[in-house]
Protein backbone atom coordinates (compact mmCIF):
# COMPACT_ATOMS: atom_id res chain seq x y z
CA UNK A 1 0.00 0.00 0.00
CA UNK A 2 1.43 3.44 -0.85
CA UNK A 3 1.48 6.00 1.33
CA UNK A 4 -1.00 8.45 1.71
CA UNK A 5 -3.64 6.05 0.49
CA UNK A 6 -6.24 5.05 2.88
CA UNK A 7 -7.70 1.49 2.74
CA UNK A 8 -11.29 1.73 2.33
CA UNK A 9 -12.70 -0.99 4.49
CA UNK A 10 -16.13 -1.19 2.33
CA UNK A 11 -15.32 -1.59 -0.80
CA UNK A 12 -17.37 -4.62 -2.09
CA UNK A 13 -18.61 -5.19 0.84
CA UNK A 14 -22.44 -5.29 1.84
CA UNK A 15 -23.36 -5.30 5.30
CA UNK A 16 -26.52 -5.36 6.35
CA UNK A 17 -28.39 -4.20 9.67
CA UNK A 18 -30.03 -7.66 10.51
CA UNK A 19 -29.02 -10.37 13.01
CA UNK A 20 -28.53 -13.50 11.32
CA UNK A 21 -30.23 -16.61 13.17
CA UNK A 22 -28.22 -19.87 13.15
CA UNK A 23 -30.27 -23.04 13.60
CA UNK A 24 -28.12 -25.63 15.48
CA UNK A 25 -30.17 -28.89 17.11
CA UNK A 26 -30.14 -29.33 20.02
CA UNK A 27 -27.14 -32.27 22.07
CA UNK A 28 -30.23 -34.66 23.37
CA UNK A 29 -33.92 -34.19 23.63
CA UNK A 30 -35.55 -35.08 26.89
CA UNK A 31 -37.50 -38.06 26.62
CA UNK A 32 -41.25 -37.87 26.95
CA UNK A 33 -42.16 -41.32 28.20
CA UNK A 34 -41.59 -42.37 31.50
CA UNK A 35 -40.87 -45.40 32.68
CA UNK A 36 -40.45 -47.79 36.56
CA UNK A 37 -37.04 -48.73 36.95
CA UNK A 38 -37.29 -52.23 36.59
CA UNK A 39 -37.79 -51.38 32.35
CA UNK A 40 -34.55 -49.34 31.99
CA UNK A 41 -31.65 -50.58 30.64
CA UNK A 42 -28.86 -48.71 31.97
CA UNK A 43 -25.41 -48.80 30.39
CA UNK A 44 -21.76 -47.29 31.88
CA UNK A 45 -19.75 -44.35 30.17
CA UNK A 46 -16.24 -43.44 31.47
CA UNK A 47 -14.78 -40.23 30.45
CA UNK A 48 -11.68 -37.79 31.24
CA UNK A 49 -12.63 -34.59 32.03
CA UNK A 50 -9.97 -31.99 33.26
CA UNK A 51 -7.73 -35.34 33.95
CA UNK A 52 -10.18 -36.64 36.24
CA UNK A 53 -12.25 -39.41 35.90
CA UNK A 54 -15.92 -39.14 35.16
CA UNK A 55 -18.88 -42.08 35.37
CA UNK A 56 -22.02 -41.41 33.33
CA UNK A 57 -24.54 -43.75 34.11
CA UNK A 58 -27.48 -43.49 31.92
CA UNK A 59 -30.21 -43.49 29.96
CA UNK A 60 -32.85 -42.42 32.33
CA UNK A 61 -36.73 -42.53 31.39
CA UNK A 62 -37.60 -40.43 34.57
CA UNK A 63 -39.39 -37.50 36.06
CA UNK A 64 -36.24 -34.66 36.58
CA UNK A 65 -37.53 -34.78 40.25
CA UNK A 66 -37.72 -38.11 40.49
CA UNK A 67 -34.02 -38.68 39.06
CA UNK A 68 -32.52 -35.83 41.11
CA UNK A 69 -34.02 -37.86 44.56
CA UNK A 70 -32.50 -41.26 43.33
CA UNK A 71 -28.86 -39.19 42.55
CA UNK A 72 -28.98 -37.54 45.70
CA UNK A 73 -29.12 -41.13 47.43
CA UNK A 74 -26.53 -42.71 45.34
CA UNK A 75 -24.45 -39.45 46.02
CA UNK A 76 -25.13 -40.01 49.56
CA UNK A 77 -24.05 -43.42 49.85
CA UNK A 78 -20.72 -43.28 47.72
CA UNK A 79 -19.79 -39.71 49.49
CA UNK A 80 -19.13 -38.49 45.95
CA UNK A 81 -20.09 -35.51 44.21
CA UNK A 82 -22.48 -35.68 40.85
CA UNK A 83 -25.03 -34.41 39.06
CA UNK A 84 -27.79 -35.15 36.05
CA UNK A 85 -27.68 -33.78 32.91
CA UNK A 86 -29.75 -34.77 29.86
CA UNK A 87 -31.11 -37.88 31.01
CA UNK A 88 -27.36 -39.31 32.27
CA UNK A 89 -25.96 -39.52 36.12
CA UNK A 90 -22.93 -38.12 36.46
CA UNK A 91 -20.51 -38.98 39.31
CA UNK A 92 -16.67 -37.64 40.32
CA UNK A 93 -14.49 -40.52 39.86
CA UNK A 94 -14.46 -44.25 39.31
CA UNK A 95 -17.43 -45.73 40.93
CA UNK A 96 -19.02 -48.30 38.02
CA UNK A 97 -18.65 -51.44 40.32
CA UNK A 98 -20.32 -49.65 43.92
CA UNK A 99 -22.83 -47.70 41.05
CA UNK A 100 -24.03 -50.80 39.56
CA UNK A 101 -24.32 -52.33 43.54
CA UNK A 102 -26.64 -49.42 44.40
CA UNK A 103 -28.82 -49.20 41.04
CA UNK A 104 -29.85 -52.75 41.63
CA UNK A 105 -30.81 -52.28 44.56
CA UNK A 106 -33.12 -49.33 43.64
CA UNK A 107 -34.29 -52.16 40.77
CA UNK A 108 -32.48 -50.60 37.95
CA UNK A 109 -31.35 -53.08 35.06
CA UNK A 110 -28.39 -52.96 33.32
CA UNK A 111 -27.21 -53.75 29.73
CA UNK A 112 -24.53 -56.65 29.65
Amino acid sequence: MARGKKLDLFIGADIKDEWAEIQTPKKAKASSSIEEPSKHFLLFKREKRRGKVVTLVGEFHLKKEDANAVLKRIKKKLGCGGSYKDNWMEFQGEMQDKLRDLLLKENFRFKK
